[in-house]
């Protein structure tokens, strides 16, 4: 199984998004706090339908929290513009945690230095837009890492 990490989402629907793609996915989802909304935000609930049920996903009270919580050996990888590797030169596995930071300001520098051999980006090919939107660009690398590992879960 897939994880996807969401560090301090800030836009519900955005979330949604993501726990829906989880559920069709049969990836994890973890919520690292603050989060920008309430869980019971009726824009949270409509995007992701019903498919919350589906969705094997935990809540975490923060990022040191989180991280104190990985199984020896996991694998991390930090999705962030201007990382020096492209998100389709990674190698996933299985069980791997693709993470993913806030929509207005993205992950912290501090754990993007720390993890320099993992952070990759998405590329940009006209430099006038800022950026995808997280639900695109969570989509985009997971299906690679699942691609990667010839779909396992497809019917």
């Amino acid at each position: 199984m897939m994880h996807v990490v969401l560090v301090e989402p800030e836009i519900a629907p955005n979330t949604g998004n993501v726990a829906r793609l989880c559920a069709a996915t049969g990836s994890g989802l973890h919520l690292v706090e603050p989060l920008g909304f309430e869980l019971g935000d009726a824009q949270l609930k409509r995007a992701g339908m019903d498919y919350w049920q589906q969705v094997d996903w935990q809540r975490w009270p923060s990022w040191p929290e989180f991280h104190r919580a990985l199984p020896p050996g996991a694998k991390t990888w930090f999705i962030e513009s201007n990382g020096p590797k492209l998100y389709t030169d990674a190698c996933f596995s299985d069980g791997d945690y693709l993470v993913f930071g806030r929509e207005t300001a993205g992950l912290p520098p501090s754990i993007l230095n720390e993890n320099r051999d993992r952070w990759l980006r998405i590329p940009m090919f006209n430099p006038k837009a800022r950026s995808l939107n997280l639900s695109n660009c969570v989509a985009l690398v997971l299906f690679e890492a699942l691609r990667q590992q010839g779909f396992p879960r497809a019917l």
